[in-house]
């Protein structure tokens, strides 16, 4: 009987608990990441001084960078620089605009990536792929998985709330994801991967249908190991299909056409999960996300995004065209705008007060 396997792309350590990052120097070292100490320390240009200052004593050998924002032309500009020097990895301490940033300059420059998350408002912290503002827009950019992960609790603590938050909503998009997929293969013949599947679900359930809050460390954990599922998703598919449907579209198209509002990627998503699921006519489970986002404080209409009701159907009329070639629930549909606007007023309807 032939034994079949594969090989799955996922960081070689996970570190996830308060205090984790008082041991990095002893992780890089007994995992043979870094031996020499030559390291290439990225982190963001105001912020980041705190974080040089912590471990500049502990790590003498180490060329720190700072990197500003999370653009294409950033990341390019830092692996040019990090050109010059001669390392065993690259450490990104940050979150998700300097880790996606740090992904990108070391596939560029050839190295591994160790990546420092600083808060968990997105499941890029161990994804194959770094989402960087370009000419277009954004675009998603496929890089290694980072060999190593450290999820410091202490220092989430320190990020506001709101980061934490953002982060529920990120895993909770997955139930809409995965279900676009699904939609996808029985309409298109698409194929599935069931463990991206798996892996993108369950990161969602762990959140769903637990009663603690964000002020809990065990609650802080099965956000982190979430995300870091989602992440090992994408890894299995070789694409964010699994953590990216109708409600990164929608994402995506608030950030495109209202690029003033303040929304948050997670908060964004999280909503658009929600309506998405709520087209596909799953009441349970809408009222499930509802809730759910609801008791973390994660907007669940329109209006707490900022949007008018007419802005909200400019997006949902845009958002398919932000992926194409993507097959969800609004391709499927493919409402006009007096349906769209219809399906919208009747879910703000069922969801007000």
């Amino acid at each position: 009987m032939p034994v079949l396997t594969r090989l799955v792309p996922a960081p070689l350590t996970v570190d996830i608990r308060a205090g984790a990052l008082d041991d990095l120097t002893t992780l890089l070292a007994d995992a043979r990441i870094s031996t020499s100490g030559r390291l290439a320390m990225v982190v963001s240009e105001g912020s980041g001084s705190r974080m040089r200052e912590r471990f500049a004593p502990q790590l003498p050998d180490a060329d720190w960078y700072s990197v500003t924002g999370g653009s294409l032309s950033a990341a390019v500009d830092l692996a040019d620089r990090m050109r010059a020097g001669s390392y065993d990895a690259v450490v990104g301490v940050g979150g998700g605009r300097v880790l996606d940033a740090t992904k990108y300059a070391a596939a560029r420059v050839g190295l591994p990536v160790v990546a420092v998350a600083t808060n968990l408002a997105h499941d890029g912290i161990a994804s194959p792929v770094a989402s960087l503002d370009n000419d277009a827009g954004r675009g998603s950019y496929g890089v290694p998985t980072p060999i190593a992960l450290v999820v410091d609790l202490d220092l989430i603590r320190e990020a506001p709330q709101r980061f934490v938050r953002s982060g529920i909503g990120e895993a909770l998009s997955n139930l809409c994801s995965v279900a676009d997929w699904e939609l996808s293969a029985r309409e298109t013949g698409e194929e599935v991967d069931g463990l991206a599947a798996a892996f993108a679900r369950t990161a969602a359930e762990a959140l769903l249908y637990r009663p603690d809050t964000a002020d809990d460390d065990a609650f802080l954990v099965a956000l982190a190991e979430g995300l870091v599922l989602s992440g090992l998703a994408m890894s299995v598919a070789g694409t964010s299909r699994p953590c990216s449907g109708a409600c990164h579209e929608i994402s995506h198209a608030i950030d495109l056409k209202f690029p003033e509002r303040d929304g948050l990627h997670g908060e964004q998503v999280g909503l658009g999960g929600a309506f998405a699921t709520y087209l596909r006519g799953d009441r349970d489970l809408t009222d499930r996300l509802i809730a759910c986002l609801d008791r973390h404080k994660l907007p669940v209409l329109p209006e707490q995004l900022g949007l008018s009701a007419d802005e909200f159907v400019d997006v949902l009329e845009y958002a398919p065209s932000t992926r194409p070639g993507r097959y969800t629930i609004l391709e499927h549909l493919n409402l006009g705008r007096d349906a769209l606007r219809d399906a919208a007023a009747d879910y703000v309807n069922t969801y007000s007060g």
